[in-house]
């Protein structure tokens, strides 16, 4: 077996091209007052949450590294190196992305690390940056693991994976609209992300391809963006804050405060870690489900249309 691959750290190379790419898209809408809209300080903390991310990476990466190495000493399989098997292991990735970033908006305890890419309520280019600083505790390298198991090397799981999120970067903007439809049939692209990225009680826990949105529409999460519901960007609830300390842990303090509350039984504590954001032991809160039920119950003519 080959332990000693490796390659080329592709996310540390496209910094430029995102440098580029950002003050392009800004040039644009300022010349063309139209495609979306910056604020200083919110694309700031767009920019420390990216800083963040690189750093918790070089000090925590090695947690992931060892796990992937111990598999992969366990494992009797080598598919090898050739471009077939990089190929494959991009497109077997991206459809683990999909169900890490399924879990993301589905278990609360995935939520906390993911629930800063989704506080800006612009949606440009810096937002593709705002990236966690705590994805290691979520232990969602565990999805990784049958990659490596099944003879991919962890240098090429990691390299298919950097070059999956250099993909994702192009599609945080709105000043793209609609790409051809063969390409909005395959490939994730803005629209699709648009959607992803809006609190409206139809887009929410929708498209979560990383890539290919194939497999939204695979398993069901696929809604198209409506010209007739414009995208409001943000969370459920918004901060209001440009504070990066409070946008990488806020999530974190509440489960904690939540946890802790007096006289809850054992399963109630470990569903306020688990259970899908905005549950509550006492239903004073909704989850995404429940807030697209009350949209329904005020709005039945919405009944069956995309996202309902």
């Amino acid at each position: 077996m080959t332990d000693m691959l490796s390659y080329p750290e592709v996310t540390h190379i496209a910094v430029p091209f995102f440098i580029a790419a950002i003050l392009a898209e800004l040039l644009w809408i300022v010349i063309k007052r139209r495609g979306g809209r910056y604020e200083t300080r919110d694309a700031l903390t767009s920019l420390i949450m990216g800083a963040g991310n690189v750093a918790a990476s070089i000090l925590l990466g090695f947690i992931a590294w060892g796990f992937f190495m111990v598999l992969w000493a366990l494992t009797p399989l080598d598919l090898g190196t050739s471009l077939g098997v990089v190929a494959l292991c991009f497109v077997l990735d991206d459809l683990r992305y999909y169900w890490v970033h399924r879990f993301g908006h589905r278990i609360r305890w995935v939520w906390a690390s993911h629930v800063n890419h989704h506080s800006s309520q612009h949606y440009n280019l810096t937002t593709a940056l705002r990236q966690t600083w705590t994805g290691t505790f979520t232990l969602m390298m565990i999805v990784r693991a049958p990659l490596v198991l099944l003879g991919f090397h962890p240098a090429m799981v990691l390299f298919c994976g950097g070059l999956n999120l250099i993909y994702q970067f192009w599609i945080h903007t709105e000043a793209i609209g609609k790409m051809p439809k063969w390409f909005e049939a395959v490939m994730n692209t803005p629209s699709h992300h648009r959607v992803h990225h809006g609190r409206n009680a139809r887009y929410l826990d929708a498209n979560y391809a990383g890539v290919f949105i194939i497999w939204d529409r695979m398993f069901g999460t696929f809604v198209p963006e409506l010209e007739d519901d414009k995208v409001d960007y943000g969370l459920v609830h918004n901060l209001g804050t440009f504070n990066p300390l409070r946008v990488a842990f806020h999530e974190w303090l509440g489960i904690f405060r939540d946890v802790r509350q007096p006289g809850l039984s054992l399963r109630q504590r470990l569903m306020y870690m688990l259970a899908p954001p905005g549950w509550s032991h006492d239903g004073s809160r909704d989850t995404s489900r429940a807030i697209k039920h009350k949209h329904l119950a005020q709005n039945p003519q919405d009944a069956g249309t995309p996202g309902f």
